[in-house]
């Protein structure tokens, strides 16, 4: 079963079910702005993707922080400020049944590594 994460109002998001449900392919929705992430799944995406990959810098949540709170030279105050701010987690992020980690909605990527539970 592919896991999807982010926001279930954001527009990307929206793109991502179309496209999921479009294939047939089956996914367990999880909602961060609702029931939050924990740190070790941050550490552990970061740790796959990069902390400058995952987190999203051209949303206005990150136009709202402070010239302090964006100066991130960790990948742990990173993850801190994403916990604290789930808006600032790019969308989606999707763990594939596959085994990998996707971030970003790319309708050819997908295709690639996201598979319908019928193959």
């Amino acid at each position: 079963m592919n896991a999807i994460y982010g926001i279930k109002n954001c527009d990307t998001m929206k793109k991502a079910f179309a496209w999921l449900d479009e294939h047939g392919i089956p996914y367990d929705f999880h909602d961060f702005k609702k029931s939050g992430v924990n740190s070790a799944r941050l550490h552990a995406w970061c740790k796959v993707l990069g902390w400058k990959t995952l987190l999203n810098t051209r949303g206005t949540t990150w136009r709202k922080l402070t010239p302090e709170e964006q100066e991130i030279t960790t990948q742990s105050k990173a993850v801190q400020l994403m916990q604290t701010y789930p808006s600032l987690i790019k969308r989606p992020v999707v763990e594939t049944a596959g085994g990998h980690l996707l971030v970003g909605f790319e309708p050819a990527t997908w295709a690639s590594f996201v598979r319908n539970a019928d193959e």
